[in-house]
C-alpha cells in the first residue's frame, strides 16, 4: 500500500466535510421531527414525515460510510496509525526525560497535592493540570498524595510512581506560584485560583507539535490531554491483576458501545435526567451504521452507572442487547461509600471499560466521561468523533477560553439567530445538537444561537520547552 504524508490542508477538509454531512442531518432530523408533533392530527402526512426520516438517515449513513472509506484510501491509514505511533512516542519520551531529572536534589520541581475537594474524574484532571504545568515550566513534577481520601496509602498504591527516581519534594526554599526561574521548588495551587495563567493551559497545545497534532486529530486539545493521562495512568500489578479478570469474567470484546449515566450526586444540580432510552438512541444508531458493512454484528453495550438499576433496565428494555457492566460498582459509587477502596477500584474500572469501547454515549458534563474520552484518543489514531453527549461538547475545567472561527456569513433568519462575518471569533457555549450552536460574537457581544457548520474550532498553540535534548 503506498503510504504518503497528506497535507494539513486535506486532512482539515476531509474532517469539515464529515462533521457537514452529521450536522446537516441534525439539522433535518430536528426540524422533521418538530413538523412531525405539530401535525400529529393528520396521521397521512405523519407517516409521510417518518418515511422522510427513516430514507434521510440512511442517506446520511452510506455517506459517512463513504467518507470513512475515504479516509483510510491511498495509504492514509497506514500513515495515520504510524503518525500516531511516533508522535505519541516522542511525546511519552519527553515527559520520561521531564521526570527523570540527571540530579534529583538540584532538579526544578513543581509540587502538587493530589486531594482537591472534588470526586475521582476532577481530581485526576487536576493531577493532569499540574502535569501540563510541570511540562510548560520544564520542571519535575512531585504529586503529593499521602492521605489521599480515594487511597490513604497514596496513588503508588494504585497507579505507577510519575518518576523512578525523583518523588523527593525538598529543595531550596519552597515558593508558591508564580515564582520565578530561580526559585527551586514551585508549588501548585487548584486550577480554579491560579493567577498569572499561562498561555499553554487547555485547550492549547505546544506550538513545535501544532502541526503534527493538528493535522492527525480532530479534536488536539484532547488528545494531547490524553498523552498525560497515558503516563499517567500506569495500573500497579494489584489493579492490573483487578482489570485483567473483570476482562475475562465479563467476555469484553468489541465492537462494543460505552455507556456511562450519571445519577447520583449531579442531577439537578450540575446535570439533568436522562431516561436510558435517550443514550440508546445513539447505541442504536452506531450498530446500524456498523450493520451497514457488518448485517450480522452482535450489539453489545458496556454500561457505566452510579445507580444500580440502570444495568437491571437496560437488560429488561433491550434483550436484543448483550449487556455489559458490574451493578456492584454502580453501589460502591453511589454517594455513601464513593471514598471507599472498592469504590476506587469500581471508578478505574469504569473509566478503563469505557474508553476501550468503540463509541461512547454519556453527558460531557462528566468528568468520567471526559476522561474515558481522553483516554480513547490515545487507542486510535484519531477516535475525536467517536462520542455523543447528551449535553455539552468537550471540555477541560478551568480551561481558557475556547473559540470558533467563523468560515461564511450568516444573515439571521429568526430573532434569536445570531449575525456573523466570515473571520468573527465566537466563544461557543456548547452545541445543541440540532443543526445550531450557542455563543457570544466577539465583534458584536451577540449571544445567539448560530448554524454550527459555518463556524469551527481555533485551535490554539502555546509556546512550551522543546526538549531536543
Amino acid at each position: 500500500v503506498p503510504s504518503f504524508t497528506p497535507s494539513l490542508e486535506f486532512e482539515i477538509t476531509r474532517r469539515r466535510v464529515g462533521r457537514g454531512v452529521q450536522e446537516w442531518w441534525w439539522y433535518v432530523e430536528d426540524q422533521l421531527r418538530d413538523l412531525r408533533s405539530k401535525l400529529d392530527t393528520f396521521p397521512n402526512y405523519v407517516e409521510q414525515i417518518n418515511a422522510i426520516i427513516d430514507n434521510g438517515a440512511e442517506h446520511s449513513r452510506v455517506a459517512r460510510h463513504d467518507l470513512h472509506h475515504l479516509s483510510n484510501a491511498d495509504g492514509l491509514s497506514v500513515w495515520r496509525e504510524r503518525e500516531a505511533a511516533e508522535l505519541s512516542a516522542l511525546v511519552q519520551a519527553r515527559l520520561h526525560a521531564l521526570q527523570h531529572p540527571a540530579d534529583c536534589t538540584s532538579a526544578r520541581k513543581l509540587t502538587c497535592s493530589l486531594n482537591k475537594g472534588c470526586g475521582y474524574g476532577c481530581q485526576i484532571h487536576h493531577a493532569v493540570y499540574c502535569f501540563i504545568m510541570a511540562y510548560g515550566t520544564k520542571r519535575t513534577l512531585i504529586l503529593k498524595s499521602q492521605g489521599w481520601r480515594y487511597n490513604r496509602a497514596g496513588w503508588e498504591d494504585v497507579f505507577k510512581p510519575l518518576s523512578s527516581t525523583c518523588t523527593d519534594p525538598s529543595g531550596g526554599w519552597k515558593v508558591h506560584w508564580p515564582g520565578n526561574n530561580n526559585s527551586q521548588v514551585l508549588d501548585l495551587p487548584i486550577i480554579d485560583s491560579l493567577a498569572h495563567r499561562p498561555a499553554f493551559l487547555p485547550p492549547a497545545i505546544p506550538k513545535d507539535l501544532s502541526e503534527r497534532i493538528t493535522r492527525l486529530h480532530g479534536n488536539p486539545a484532547a488528545w494531547w490531554i490524553g498523552q498525560f493521562l497515558k503516563y499517567m495512568l500506569k495500573p500497579q500489578p494489584k489493579l492490573q491483576q483487578i482489570l485483567d479478570s473483570m476482562t475475562e469474567q465479563m467476555n469484553f470484546h468489541g465492537p462494543i458501545v460505552g455507556v456511562h449515566v450519571r445519577r447520583t450526586d449531579k442531577i439537578g444540580t450540575e446535570a439533568a435526567f436522562h431516561p436510558i432510552e435517550e443514550y440508546m438512541r445513539y447505541v442504536e444508531e452506531y450498530f446500524t451504521d456498523l450493520s451497514l458493512t457488518n448485517p450480522s454484528v452482535k450489539r453489545r453495550v458496556y454500561i457505566a452507572s452510579d445507580d444500580p438499576n440502570v444495568v437491571k433496565d437496560a437488560k429488561n428494555k433491550y434483550p436484543n442487547y448483550e449487556v455489559l457492566g458490574d451493578p456492584d460498582i454502580a453501589k460502591s459509587a453511589s454517594l455513601a461509600t464513593r471514598y471507599s477502596d472498592s469504590a476506587l477500584k469500581g471508578i478505574i474500572a469504569d473509566i478503563h471499560f469505557l474508553s476501550l469501547t468503540d463509541y461512547l454515549v454519556c453527558t460531557f458534563s462528566s468528568q468520567v466521561c471526559r476522561i474515558a474520552y481522553e483516554i480513547m484518543q490515545t487507542m486510535h489514531p484519531d477516535a475525536s468523533s467517536y462520542f455523543h453527549s447528551l449535553d455539552d461538547i468537550y471540555y477541560y475545567g478551568g480551561q481558557s477560553s475556547h473559540n470558533q472561527k467563523v468560515r461564511f456569513n450568516h444573515v439571521p433568519r429568526r430573532s434569536n439567530e445570531m449575525s456573523m462575518n466570515k473571520g468573527d471569533i465566537i466563544g461557543i457555549a456548547g452545541n445543541h445538537w440540532n443543526g445550531y450552536s450557542k455563543g457570544v460574537n466577539k465583534r458584536t457581544r451577540q449571544n445567539a444561537l448560530y448554524p454550527s457548520y459555518k463556524a469551527e474550532d481555533v485551535v490554539v498553540t502555546a509556546d512550551c520547552p522543546t526538549y531536543e535534548e
